[in-house]
């Protein structure tokens, strides 16, 4: 199963400005990723090629990178995720900027249910949060800021149970924990 997912925004800012928020992805003062509702984009190396990382369950590599142009990261996981994410910077006439992020991949075995029922909505509502950011980087944002869908809500208040369960549990007996 094949997906091709694009999201982008018009910012009214050069490419040189907006190409500088793709420049920061995964710093400490990343301006683009929306870290404080989502998990954090975290990179081994930072911003260069080869660097691995990810967010949350989503594992990735850096593929690809022409500073404050774009970045493409190749999927490490989840399994069944078998392609890549990017971010990229084209000019726009008169004097503004695209920003765009596209989704490409082939879903493999469970990918197959759990893209669709979940992963997809996720992702869609984090990419639009993110343009969210990079608009409002440049001046007041447009007041069609992204909002969350009672669905998204949901997967992310089961995930976080999930997750705060996982932690807080024993380790079976008879397992190292070391």
């Amino acid at each position: 199963m094949a997906v091709l997912n694009i999201h982008e925004r018009r910012i009214q800012a050069p490419c040189e400005q907006v190409g500088a928020l793709i420049d920061r992805l995964a710093s400490a003062d990343d301006p683009l990723w929306p870290g404080r509702s989502w998990p954090r984009m975290v990179l081994d190396r930072g911003l260069c090629v080869g660097s691995r990382g990810g967010h949350g369950p989503i594992r990735y590599s850096v593929e690809a990178y022409v500073p404050g142009q774009w970045v493409r990261f190749r999927f490490s996981a989840p399994r069944g995720f078998d392609g890549t994410h990017e971010f990229v910077v084209q000019r726009a006439e008169p004097g503004g900027t695209v920003l765009r992020h596209v989704l490409a991949m082939r879903l493999h075995g469970s990918a197959r249910l759990s893209w669709p029922l979940a992963f997809r909505r996720l992702h869609d509502a984090l990419i639009e949060e993110s343009l969210d950011r990079a608009e409002s980087a440049f001046g007041p944002a447009d007041d069609a800021r992204a909002k969350r869908s009672a669905y998204v809500r949901l997967l992310r208040y089961l995930g976080a149970r999930t997750t705060r369960r996982l932690r807080g549990a024993s380790p079976p007996t008879g397992l190292r924990t070391d």
